[in-house]
C-alpha cells in the first residue's frame, strides 16, 4: 500500500510544539502508530496509559489491533496523543474539593467506579458526576483561594486493586498528608456558618429544582466527549435514592458524604419538611458533631475476624432463606388479624366532605372497612391491596395528628387515601402493617413487632419535654448553621436554642453511627425524598408540566396548582422508548395507558438513564452484591450508543 504523512500532536511536547509527522500506510494498525510516536519522540516514560483522540469524530481510538483504514481516518485526521487518565478537580457533597486522575477514555459510569474505589466507596453505581452549579462570588472573596487536596500521585495501579490496610486503602496510608485526607473524607464537617448557607444557591421553586437535573453527565459516553478538559471541576453525587446495603463498618466513606448530601439538602431546601422535622435535623446535626470531635473515628482494624464476620452473615442469609418454606406455611395458618376503628379520607379536588368513621380489618396483604363493627361479618364496603402501594407517614405529635397517606395503584394513576388514627399506639401498629404489607408481607411476618418498635422510637424522637433540663453550657450552640435560611428569617437564635435542645435530649445518647443512620431515616421517609425533577411537555398539552422520577414510580406534577396530578409506577410499565430524532420519550403501562413527552430542561438522555437506572437498582440482590453487572447497567441506561 502506498505511504502517506499522517500528523500527530503529542501533548507531552507541550502547547507550543508543533506536531509529529510519521510515514503510515492504511493497513497500519493503531499499535504500529503509536510504536512509531513513541519512537520518533524520544522521550523515555512509561507510555502505557497514552492513546489517540480523534478530535473532528471527538473518539479515542482504543482498539489498538484495528487498522487505520478500518477506522477510516486519512491524511486529514486531527490526532492528539495524550494520557487517558488527567487531573480532574471533584467537590464531594461534604465541600471539600480533591485533585485526582480520573480516566477521560472510557464511559462516565466506569470513570466514577475508578473514583469511588479511590476514596473508598462501596456500590459506586449510586453515584455520578454533574456539572457544578455557579455560586455567586464577591469581590473580597477573590483573596480566599480554595483549599484543594492532591490526589493525583495515587498510583493507577494501586487504585485498580484496592487493598484495606487498618480500613484504609493503602494509598491513603503512604504519609500522614494522604492519612489526613482520608480523615477529612470520613468524618462530618463541623456545621457550616449561617454565612455559607446564605451564600449557596438555593432552589425556589420546583422549575429551579430541575433545572440541576440538566447537569448530569451521560454515564454512556466518556469525559473527553462531554467536553471536559483536563483540570475542569465536577462535582461527585448520590444521584439514585436507592442506597444498598449500608454497612457502617465498611461504608465510612460512603455513610459520611451521604450524610452531608442530605445534610446540605436539608438546609438548602432541595427537600421539604416540617418545622418539628426541622428541628429534629438541627438537634441530630448539633449531636453528630460533638459526638464526631470527641469520638475518635473507629476503622476496623482486624481484616481476618471481618472476613469471618461477613462470611457467617452469608450463612445467615441462606440458611434464613432455605428454613423458610415449612415455617413460612406454619407462620400464614394463624397470621394475627388487626382490625380497629379509624377515620378516612379520600382526597378528591374541591371536596369539603372531612374524616368518616369506619371499622378497619387488616388481612394477609388487604385492607377492608365496613359500617360498623356489627357489620365486619358481611360484606366490605371496600377492600383495598396494599401490595406495591406507597405509604407514607403524615405526623405531628404536639398536635396529636397521625395520619397514614397511602397512594393505591389503578390503571389511570394511583388513588389516595387518608388514614387518621387516635393515638400513637394505633397509629404504630397500623403504619407497620401497611408498610409491610406494602412490600408483600403480611402480619404473621416476624419484622412485625420490629416495625412496630421502630415507628414508636421515631415518635419518641418527636416529643418535647416541656420541662427544660437542658444542658448547661449548651446555650451557645450557633442555631442558624443547623436550620434552614427559612428559619433564620422566622425566629431569632434564641427562640431556636431551646427547641432545638429539646429535641436533641431524644437524640443525646445516640453513637455517631446511629445519630447518622436516624439521620438517613428520617429524611428518607420524608415525602418528597428522592424526587429528581424534569420540566417536561407531554404529547397533545400546550403547557409545560414537571416529571418527578422517584426510586419506584413517575409522577406528574401541574405546574399552575403545583399538585401531583398523576402516578405511574415501574413495576407497572411494560416498555420505554426514546424517538431520538425528535427527541420524546414514549411509556406504555399495563391497561393501555401510553404517556409520550419532550424534555425542556433536560436532555431526554438524562430521564432516560433515571428511568434505566432506577430499574437497574431495583434488580440488585445480596448474592450478586460484589459484582457489577455493567452490560445490564448499559442495556438499561446507554439508548441507542449502546445498541
Amino acid at each position: 500500500m502506498a505511504a502517506w504523512d499522517l500528523s500527530v500532536t503529542v501533548e507531552d511536547l507541550g502547547s507550543d510544539a508543533p506536531p509529529v509527522t510519521i510515514s503510515v500506510a492504511s493497513d497500519l494498525h493503531v499499535g504500529g502508530v503509536i510504536l512509531k510516536l513513541v519512537e520518533k519522540t524520544q522521550i523515555k516514560r512509561d507510555w502505557s496509559d497514552h492513546a489517540l483522540w480523534w478530535e473532528q469524530k471527538q473518539q479515542w481510538l482504543l482498539r489498538t489491533a484495528w487498522t487505520l483504514e478500518k477506522y477510516g481516518i486519512h491524511a486529514d485526521a486531527r490526532l492528539l496523543f495524550m494520557p487517558q487518565h488527567k487531573p480532574l478537580k471533584l467537590g464531594l457533597p461534604n465541600g471539600i474539593t480533591l485533585r485526582l486522575r480520573a480516566s477521560f477514555s472510557c464511559p462516565v459510569f466506569q470513570t466514577v467506579m475508578g473514583i469511588c474505589r479511590m476514596l473508598n466507596i462501596r456500590h459506586p453505581e449510586e453515584l455520578s458526576l454533574l456539572r457544578p452549579v455557579e455560586e455567586k462570588k464577591k469581590k473580597k472573596d477573590k483573596d480566599l483561594a480554595e483549599e484543594i487536596y492532591d490526589l493525583t500521585e495515587v498510583p493507577l495501579s494501586s487504585v485498580s486493586r484496592p487493598c484495606l490496610y487498618n480500613g484504609m486503602p493503602a494509598h491513603f496510608v503512604d504519609s500522614p498528608q494522604m492519612e489526613a485526607i482520608y480523615k477529612m473524607l470520613s468524618v462530618t464537617q463541623p456545621p457550616p456558618a449561617p454565612e455559607v448557607i446564605a451564600k449557596q444557591y438555593r432552589p425556589a421553586s420546583v422549575v429551579d429544582k430541575a433545572h440541576i437535573n440538566g447537569r448530569w453527565l451521560d454515564s454512556s459516553r466518556c469525559l473527553m466527549q462531554q467536553g471536559i478538559q483536563e483540570n475542569d471541576r465536577l462535582w461527585l453525587r448520590f444521584k439514585y435514592a436507592a442506597f444498598y446495603d449500608i454497612e457502617p463498618k465498611y461504608d465510612v466513606v460512603r455513610l459520611t458524604q451521604l450524610y452531608e448530601q442530605a445534610r446540605w439538602a436539608i438546609l438548602l431546601e432541595d427537600v421539604d419538611c416540617t418545622e418539628e422535622e426541622m428541628m429534629l435535623f438541627g438537634a441530630l446535626q448539633y449531636h453528630i458533631s460533638k459526638v464526631a470531635q470527641s469520638e475518635p473515628q473507629m476503622l476496623s482494624t482486624n481484616a481476618a475476624m471481618d472476613d469471618l464476620e461477613s462470611a457467617l452473615m452469608s450463612l445467615e442469609v441462606k440458611m434464613e432463606g432455605e428454613n423458610s418454606s415449612a415455617s413460612e406455611l406454619l407462620e400464614n395458618m394463624t397470621a394475627p388479624e388487626l382490625s380497629d376503628y379509624l377515620k378516612l379520607f379520600r382526597p378528591k379536588r374541591l371536596t369539603l366532605k372531612g374524616y368518616k368513621q369506619y371499622w378497619f380489618k387488616f388481612q394477609d396483604t388487604s385492607i377492608s372497612y365496613f359500617k360498623s363493627k356489627e357489620e365486619s361479618i358481611g360484606e366490605p364496603i371496600q377492600q383495598i391491596n396494599l401490595r406495591g402501594c406507597e405509604v407514607a407517614p403524615d405526623v405531628n405529635v404536639a398536635s396529636q395528628k397521625f395520619l397514614i397517606r397511602l397512594l393505591i395503584p389503578a390503571p389511570e394513576g394511583m388513588n389516595e387515601v387518608y388514614l387518621r388514627c387516635e393515638n400513637e399506639q394505633q397509629y404504630a401498629q397500623w403504619m407497620a402493617a401497611c408498610r409491610l404489607a406494602s412490600k408483600g408481607k403480611s402480619l404473621a411476618d416476624s419484622s412485625f413487632q420490629s416495625e412496630i418498635q421502630s415507628i414508636r422510637s421515631f415518635l419518641a424522637m418527636q416529643k418535647t419535654n416541656s420541662h427544660g433540663n437542658a444542658p448547661a453550657g449548651d446555650e451557645s450552640i450557633n442555631t442558624h448553621s443547623l436550620v434552614s435560611p427559612r428559619y433564620h428569617k422566622k425566629y431569632k437564635p434564641k427562640q431556636l436554642t431551646p427547641r432545638i435542645l429539646d429535641a436533641y435530649q431524644n437524640v443525646a445518647q445516640l453513637s455517631l453511627t446511629d445519630a447518622l443512620m436516624r439521620f438517613l431515616q428520617i429524611w428518607q421517609a420524608l415525602p418528597d425524598f428522592g424526587l429528581s425533577y424534569v420540566v417536561v411537555r407531554f404529547k397533545g398539552s400546550r403547557k409545560d408540566e414537571v416529571l418527578g422520577i422517584a426510586p419506584n414510580r413517575l409522577i406528574r406534577i401541574d405546574l399552575g396548582v403545583g399538585d401531583v396530578v398523576k402516578t405511574w409506577r415501574y413495576n407497572n410499565m411494560k416498555q420505554w422508548n426514546v424517538n431520538w430524532d425528535i427527541r420524546q420519550m414514549a411509556i406504555e403501562f399495563d391497561g393501555n395507558v401510553n404517556i409520550a413527552f419532550s424534555c425542556v430542561t433536560a436532555d431526554c438522555k438524562i430521564v432516560h438513564e433515571f428511568i434505566g437506572g432506577y430499574i437497574f437498582m431495583s434488580t440488585r440482590s445480596r448474592e450478586k452484591s460484589d459484582t457489577l453487572n455493567e452490560e445490564l447497567f448499559h442495556k438499561l441506561t446507554g439508548g441507542h450508543e449502546a445498541l
